[in-house]
């Protein structure tokens, strides 16, 4: 039995020929490669409601003209949103893309950057101490009662020598000073540490409301150089008929100098005055009234006292501006301490006190005067 089926189209007539006896499909003007079988097996159609859900294909809710998608191509739920809303909505975070870089290596070695931590900076180096000196207001035992006052009250001044070793101490209390006895340019006159003598026992009156007592040592003594140049001291100043210009003595601020006397020099600037005592006083480098920038030549260390006998030293004073528009002296033992560490670039220790009980040291010696 033959069945024959004609699709006749719009423009020309098609016929398909379906042959039942052999199960061949035969298309005009082509042909099937593989044999013919003699039994054609068509599966039977699989009701709906035996589907598993699985495989039940979803039923689009739009047609194809209005998601304008294939018919034949349903697109995933994710796609039609991002099909049906291309633009980025306010929640979505556009992405960036990340800027390209020069830093690849030519010949493939990487180039990651270093993860070494960076190293810490080194400490400054710990300066050694320039000098040693007793505490403020730690006189020499026996020669009277310091004032322990710390108060620098030059913070900014010069120290007084300009460059030579310099030690304050008691000029009485130590060898050749009459009180302790020896030579003065004794090579222990010439060491560290530093002694204050401020407020240290003398025999006239006079006194300051920076020291306990009355009848006090109102400025630092200072002796200058070492034992050898304390000895060509004393030849210069019994050889040369103007005395002796070996030590520099300097301003210790700008100003004005405003007195010169029979051994003193006084050198005001705004609210202090210093004074210096026992220079040359025949080979001085300034005059009264001259104005003088800190630092700078006034004269040189000696013993000038007016006829009085005493060791080679400078006597440095300060004296500050009161509110009732008066002068008082002041203990200069902390300001030469800094102005000395600044002058050698290193810090100065401080010698604690001693805790044991200190000896009396040597007695006055009746009828001696202890003026300067």
């Amino acid at each position: 039995m033959r069945i024959r089926i004609a699709f006749v189209g719009a423009a020309a007539g098609l016929s398909l020929s379906v042959a039942a006896c052999d199960g061949s499909v035969k298309w005009p003007g082509f042909e099937t490669p593989e044999p013919p079988t003699n039994e054609v097996s068509v599966p039977a159609a699989t009701p709906p409601e035996l589907i598993p859900p699985e495989v039940v294909p979803e039923t689009p809710t739009t047609s194809p003209a209005e998601t304008g998608t294939d018919e034949t191509q349903a697109p995933a739920p994710e796609d039609e949103a991002a099909q049906s809303d291309p633009e980025p909505t306010e929640t979505e975070t556009p992405v960036t893309d990340t800027p390209e870089t020069d830093d690849a290596p030519v010949d493939g070695t990487n180039n990651e950057p270093d993860t070494e931590e960076t190293p810490e900076p080194e400490p400054d180096p710990i300066v050694p101490p320039a000098f040693s000196y007793h505490a403020p207001g730690n006189l020499l035992p026996g020669s009277g009662t310091g004032s322990p006052d710390r108060t620098v009250f030059a913070p900014d001044m010069v120290f007084p020598i300009l460059n030579a070793p310099a030690y304050p101490q008691s000029m009485v209390w130590k060898f050749g000073g009459g009180i302790g006895g020896g030579d003065e340019c004794d090579a222990r006159n010439y060491a560290y540490p530093w002694q204050d003598n401020f407020c240290e026992k003398r025999t006239r009156d006079n006194g300051t409301p920076s020291c306990p007592v009355a009848r006090v040592h109102l400025g630092q003594d200072i002796r200058v150089g070492d034992a050898a140049g304390c000895n060509a001291m004393r030849r210069e100043y019994r050889d040369n008929a103007r005395g002796i210009a070996r030590y520099r003595v300097v301003a210790a601020e700008d100003g004005i100098i405003s007195n010169i006397g029979s051994y003193t020099v006084s050198l005001r600037s705004g609210p202090r005055i210093y004074r210096y005592l026992h220079m040359n006083m025949r080979a001085l480098q300034v005059s009264l009234g001259d104005t003088v920038s800190a630092g700078q030549h006034l004269g040189y260390v000696s013993k000038d006292f007016g006829g009085t006998p005493t060791t080679f030293h400078l006597h440095f004073e300060i004296k500050v501006n009161t509110p009732d528009g008066g002068w008082e002296y002041v203990p200069p033992y902390t300001s030469l301490v800094e102005s000395y560490a600044r002058r050698e670039q290193g810090p100065g220790e401080e010698i604690p006190r001693s805790v044991g009980v200190a000896s009396a040291g040597p007695p006055i010696p009746e009828g001696f005067i202890i003026t300067e």
